[in-house]
C-alpha cells in the first residue's frame, strides 16, 4: 500500500530511532501538532505496522519501497574556478580542515546504510582510487567527454541507475548528515529558503518545483543533492539522453533535463535545509576563508 507522507515520516523516525521516545518528540521531528501525531500513530497501529510506540516488522516492509538503493556521484569536472588547489586534485579530493570535501557525503551515504556508491569520474581520475582504502564497495564510471561537455554527459554515464538513488554533486561540503536518510518518500531536491538570491534557485507551489532558474525571490536556493524514485529515475534514463542529442544539448546541465525540459512529465519537491547544513565552495577565495591554512 502507498503510505501518506505523514505516516511514511512517523514509520521512518521510528526506525531510525534508537531509544524510547514520546509523542510531543514525534510531532516535533514531523512538524506537526501532538494531535496530529497521535492521530497518525493510531492509523499505523491499526495497519498493524507498530507494536505499541515502536515499528514492527510489518512498518518495515511497509517502508521498503521507500528504501534508498544507492548513491550516485557527480565527480567528472576540473573544477576551474578553484585554481590553483585543482591543478593536481580533482575539487571532490581538497581537503576543508583536513578532510576531503567528498568525504562529508560519503560519510553520511554510509552511516544510512546505502550500500552502493557509484562515482562518475574524469579529471584526474585515477587520483579517486585512494577513496577505496575507506570506501571499498564505490564502483568507478569513467566519463571521457568531461572536458568537452557539461555534466549532463556524466548524467549519460550513469542513466540506468538513478531508480531509487541519490545524486550528488561531489564538491558539497555537508555538515548535517542526517540530510541523507536511509528513506525517501518522493523525488525531492535539497532547497534553501530565501528572499533573494542570485545564484540557481527554484520557484515552487504547494512544495513542489515549477521552475529551476539563476537569480530570483521568494525562492529556494539549490542545492546539488537530488532523490529520484523508481518511477522517476527510469524516466530520466530516456530524458537525459533526450537532451543530450538536443542541438546544444552537450553544454546543458543534468539538473535541467527533469527541472526545466522535461517538467511537465515530473513531480519533485523541495526537501527543506539550511545554509548551516551544507556549503557549496565554489571559488579558492570561498576556500581560504573557511579554511585559513590556504591563505599560506
Amino acid at each position: 500500500m502507498k503510505l501518506s507522507r505523514h505516516q511514511f515520516n512517523l514509520l521512518a523516525f521510528l526506525a531510525d530511532q534508537k531509544e524510547e521516545t514520546t509523542q510531543r518528540l514525534i510531532a516535533k521531528k514531523m512538524g506537526v501538532s501532538v494531535g496530529t501525531a497521535n492521530k497518525i500513530h493510531t492509523q499505523l497501529l491499526d495497519l498493524g505496522f507498530l507494536d505499541g510506540d515502536g515499528i514492527n516488522l510489518r512498518g518495515i516492509e511497509a517502508l521498503e519501497p521507500y528504501r534508498v538503493r544507492r548513491a550516485v556521484f557527480i565527480a567528472a569536472g576540473f573544477g576551474s574556478r578553484l585554481v590553483p588547489i585543482t591543478l593536481n586534485t580533482p575539487k571532490p579530493l581538497v581537503r576543508v580542515k583536513g578532510v576531503r570535501i567528498i568525504d562529508t557525503l560519503l560519510d553520511a551515504v554510509t552511516a544510512a546504510g546505502i550500500e552502493e556508491i557509484i562515482i562518475v569520474r574524469g579529471y584526474l581520475g585515477e587520483q579517486f582510487d585512494q577513496l577505496l582504502y575507506k570506501y571499498p564497495n564505490i564502483k568507478f564510471l569513467e566519463n571521457p567527454l568531461y572536458n568537452e561537455a557539461n555534466n549532463i554527459s556524466s548524467a549519460m554515464c550513469v542513466r540506468y541507475q538513478l531508480q531509487n538513488a541519490y545524486v550528488l554533486e561531489s564538491d558539497l561540503l555537508l555538515s548535517n548528515p542526517a540530510l541523507i536518510s536511509k528513506y525517501q518518500y518522493d523525488s525531492n531536491y535539497l532547497g534553501v529558503p530565501v528572499d533573494l538570491t542570485d545564484d540557481w534557485c527554484f520557484e515552487t507551489k504547494n512544495g513542489v518545483i515549477t521552475k529551476v532558474k539563476v537569480g530570483g525571490r521568494n525562492c529556494h536556493h539549490m542545492f546539488g543533492i537530488s532523490y529520484w524514485n523508481k518511477q522517476d529515475g527510469a524516466k530520466l534514463a530516456e530524458h537525459i539522453k533526450k537532451v543530450y542529442e538536443m542541438p546544444g544539448g552537450k553544454e546543458r546541465y543534468w539538473d535541467q533535463v527533469a527541472l526545466e525540459y522535461f517538467i511537465k512529465e515530473y513531480e519533485i519537491t523541495v526537501r527543506e535545509c539550511s545554509f548551516n547544513d551544507i556549503i557549496e565552495i565554489d571559488t579558492f577565495s570561498e576556500l581560504k576563508k573557511i579554511d585559513e591554512t590556504y591563505k599560506v
